[in-house]
């Protein structure tokens, strides 16, 4: 018998562009709902302008990826999608780099990460400071 449950958390990411760590938010979850069971975590963003990320945060891994994605997407006025603030076009491009989703495996209802991986979501848009996660438990 497999077991397939989903929940979709909200999210205020503010005006300002973030890298935020799930993976207590995941862990809540899983203890909710797949104790003791072996199965596969899958996350979705479902915005346009954000991504999900497996890196280490609090050493300044986070702000190095922002930093990074600043050089690799400028945010000034060469895209083609205009709306919003100036070099917006640069947050509808981050989800082909910073894909919106993950998936993580599950062993006796924990997540299997390494020592310093987390699971973040990375939000560049400053337009839009709410966001939605779909969390999916499959065992």
């Amino acid at each position: 018998m497999s077991t397939f449950i989903t929940r979709v958390i909200t999210l205020t990411t503010g005006t300002t562009e973030t890298v935020t760590d799930l993976t207590q938010v995941c862990t809540d979850f899983l203890t909710e709902t797949a104790s003791g069971i072996d199965g596969l975590l899958n996350l979705f963003v479902p915005h346009a302008t954000a991504g999900l990320a497996v890196l280490e945060t609090g050493a300044g891994s986070d702000t190095d990826l922002l930093t990074a994605l600043h050089h690799l997407l400028p945010a000034d006025d060469r895209w083609q999608h205009r709306h919003g603030s100036p070099g917006h076009g640069r947050d509808h491009v981050l989800p082909a780099l910073v894909p919106p989703h993950a998936t993580v495996p599950v062993i006796g209802g924990r997540l299997e990460l390494g020592t310093w991986q987390s699971i973040c979501l990375v939000d560049t848009n400053k337009d839009n400071p709410e966001r939605q996660v779909r969390l999916s438990f499959l065992g």
